[in-house]
């Protein structure tokens, strides 16, 4: 079983520790709610703690392997596409995972893209909400 599977397998049992064990500890997480990324093992396993308790009726339905360039150093690593379906805040949402993977197999950068835009914006709001609540954001200011 590949990398790319094993996220799959975690993410479906929403199985936090085997996550970890596939991040890198400097992981980079591009989302399509926030410009920066989320960077480090800390705060990208914060946010999928959010995002297992805010997505609804999430489902991979598709994957591609190959090669692409990094954000982060503009080098061509291994990598995966996962196309996804799920809702959240009553949108439905189309969207894809792109993976990197670093020498060991394990996964250095993520990036998030999903469509359409109501979809990110009641998905940004959710996760506001989720991360606000956790104590890892601070709560927006009127």
């Amino acid at each position: 079983m590949d990398t790319a599977d094993r996220f799959r397998a975690a993410v479906d049992n929403r199985d936090l520790a085997a996550l970890d064990d596939l991040f890198t500890d400097g992981i980079r997480l591009y989302s399509p709610v926030k410009f920066t990324p989320f960077e480090g093992k800390t705060a990208v396993m914060g946010l999928f703690r959010v995002l297992l308790r805010t997505f609804e009726d999430f489902r991979y339905i598709g994957e591609h392997a190959g090669t692409a360039q990094t954000s982060a150093d503009a080098t061509t690593a291994p990598s995966a596409v996962l196309l996804f379906r799920a809702s959240a805040g009553g949108k439905e949402i189309h969207g894809i995972d792109l993976l990197h993977f670093d020498d060991d197999g394990r996964i250095k950068e993520f990036t998030v893209m999903v469509r359409p835009q109501s979809a990110v914006h009641a998905l940004g709001e959710a996760v506001l909400a989720g991360l606000t609540g956790d104590g890892a954001a601070a709560a927006p200011t009127a």
